[in-house]
């Protein structure tokens, strides 16, 4: 039997590169295949090579007048607008290939699960889910997963859910399919009033045709590993039963970790690995096994993000890689070279329990109350209790 799942990779997507001090480095997507590759995970698999996304496909979700922008911004003056040049979106050579190519990834992974090839398929270069139709946004100048789901939408799929479990919300995707009724978007994320881009309350529930489209959980800053498993198990899987999309979209930035520079939440590797198993089972259970991953935001560039991304993938290969597993010193030896005042983990774990006491319909835990407020905006528009723990 052939691998369940596809990995697109090739060492052009780290050309998408913001520059300098920017905290999206791309080192973080060239470690987690060296890592990866070090544990074997990747032992022969063949790793799918993307081209740019046309401009016909990228306009499935961006305004022409935005790519023109965007193709120009390099040979443009500094006030090129849209969003470029700042910043956050700094503007880069060949930044128009570039991120066309993020979005052929995601493409190509789309392509490999509406053709039948696999049941799932990896892009960690794509989930640049802040990119909106006219303007960069948050490190994002294409939205590769918004054209991935329209590409879907046209292509054998008739309802889609995607689930963003990045720190950030995932406004640029629910913006785009914030009317539309055949994409369930959810996001846990860290509460907008403490951090970028201050959207994914709960109220946001879906425009006029598609009320209930929409689901945000709008965690408190320190969430860890056990609260925020909670809050996933009590909204999310009813959701999808509800639902009943035939492919789950994920989106998995790793800026959750406790480590992260730029938020507050409080997950560890252990989690991240649970969210992961726990997405590939419900994309068995409620998706006909149909699962595309994408990576996403993670600024611990060292410690951090190569360890999760290698869980992703070997999640995603059914070749999950114990906790207790040394890395590998072959990667040691190359993080020495390119960091060599680095302080590296021992191990693929951070040694933290995610075991969680499931949601009983109480006000037990802090996170409680986030649960409650999201529940009650959008279950019962999806035919739930929002107060029955059964629902």
């Amino acid at each position: 039997m052939g691998l369940p799942g596809s990995v697109v990779w090739d060492s052009a997507l780290l050309g998408y590169d913001l520059g300098g001090e920017h905290p999206l480095h791309p080192i973080r997507l060239d470690l987690t295949i060296r890592l990866a590759s070090a544990l074997g995970v990747l032992d022969g698999v063949e790793l799918l090579v993307p081209e740019e996304a046309t401009d016909e496909e990228i306009e499935r979700i961006h305004d022409a007048g935005y790519l023109a922008a965007v193709r120009e911004a390099p040979m443009a003056g500094w006030d090129v607008g849209h969003g470029l040049g700042t910043p956050d979106n700094p503007v880069f050579d060949n930044m128009h290939e570039a991120s066309a190519r993020v979005v052929g990834s995601s493409l190509l992974a789309a392509r490999q699960i509406a053709s039948g090839v696999t049941k799932r398929a990896v892009s960690i270069a794509g989930g640049l889910h802040h990119a909106m139709r006219d303007h960069a946004h948050g490190f994002c100048v294409y939205n590769d997963l918004a054209v991935a789901i329209s590409w879907l939408l046209d292509n054998g799929f008739e309802r889609i859910a995607y689930l963003d479990t990045d720190v950030h919300h995932g406004d640029g995707v629910q913006a785009a399919f914030y009317d539309d009724p055949r994409v369930l978007t959810i996001s846990l994320h860290q509460n907008p009033l403490t951090l970028f881009p201050g959207t994914g309350f709960a109220d946001e529930t879906g425009g006029p045709a598609a009320q209930g489209s929409a689901v945000n959980v709008p965690l408190p800053p320190l969430t860890g590993d056990r609260a925020w498993l909670r809050a996933f198990h009590a909204i999310v899987p009813s959701l999808l039963e509800a639902f009943q999309p035939q492919l789950l979209v994920s989106q998995c930035g790793v800026d959750t970790h406790h480590e992260d520079p730029l938020a507050s939440l409080s997950l560890s590797v252990d989690g991240h690995r649970a969210i992961y198993r726990t997405v590939r089972g419900l994309a068995e259970q409620y998706a006909g096994g149909n699962w595309l991953a994408a990576g996403g935001g993670g600024y611990a560039l060292l410690r951090v993000v190569p360890r999760s991304w290698s869980h992703l993938i070997a999640t995603v290969l059914d070749r999950d890689v114990a906790g207790d597993t040394s890395l590998p010193s072959e990667w040691t030896r190359f993080v020495d070279k390119i960091a060599p005042t680095a302080e590296l983990p021992s191990t693929m774990s951070d040694n933290q329990s995610v075991d969680f006491e499931p949601w009983d319909g109480e006000d037990g835990e802090r996170v409680d109350s986030v649960i409650k407020e999201t529940r009650r905006a959008v279950f019962p528009l999806h035919g739930l209790d929002p107060d029955d723990p059964r629902d």
